[in-house]
């Protein structure tokens, strides 16, 4: 009798303990797609001000057009690769934004005029509010994603993410090529 009362006890156990890490990895996996739509929310944010800065730069500076050119083709690709969630493909593209706005901005400092212009110092003060937001989002996502890979790594949580199908997700991540500094030309 008292060993139908131990198996028990430790078949109870065993069925609490992986429910309980169950509902763990799903609260992990919900927010790290949380994270994941903050900074989808902020990319979308940035990728709504470039018309309008391409548009203001434009007036000022219309033999610039590679680098206009560029980030208006930059933003309609990732509109093209939009599926609402990661993609590396989305996600090298993003990448490449940033480097073609520090163009852009550096084009805007051989025209004094257009850097004293009332519009483009709004978009540019809000460009730079989006872009600390993003990375706040970024931080966000991949502590999200470090919690979850731990989990799925760790003994002995490992054994109930395999038998459930909980995977290790990919962290948001700059390319190699994009880790450096930015090359700014001041030449007009």
């Amino acid at each position: 009798m008292i060993i139908v009362y131990v198996v028990g006890g430790i078949v109870l156990f065993l069925v609490l303990f992986v429910i309980v890490v169950y509902n763990g990895f799903v609260r992990k996996r919900n927010m790290v797609k949380n994270s994941f739509s903050s900074i989808d929310v902020n990319l979308m944010k940035r990728a709504d001000l470039i018309p309008s800065l391409v548009e203001t730069v434009k007036g000022y500076a219309a033999h610039e057009k590679q680098t206009l050119t560029q980030l208006t083709q930059l933003r309609q690709q990732i509109q093209q690769t939009y599926q609402g969630g990661v993609s590396p493909q989305r996600l090298e593209l993003e990448e490449q934004v940033r480097p073609a706005l520090g163009q852009l901005f550096a084009v805007a400092e051989a025209y004094p005029d257009l850097k004293a212009d009332s519009q483009f110092l709004n978009l540019q003060r809000n460009l730079t509010e989006v872009e600390e937001q993003l990375s706040a989002s970024r931080r966000s996502y991949n502590a999200s994603v470090m919690a979850m890979n731990t989990s799925v790594s760790a003994f002995p949580t490992n054994i109930v993410a395999s038998l459930f199908g909980f995977k290790e997700v990919r962290y948001f991540e700059a390319a190699e090529d994009k880790r450096g500094a930015v090359a700014t030309n001041f030449t007009g």
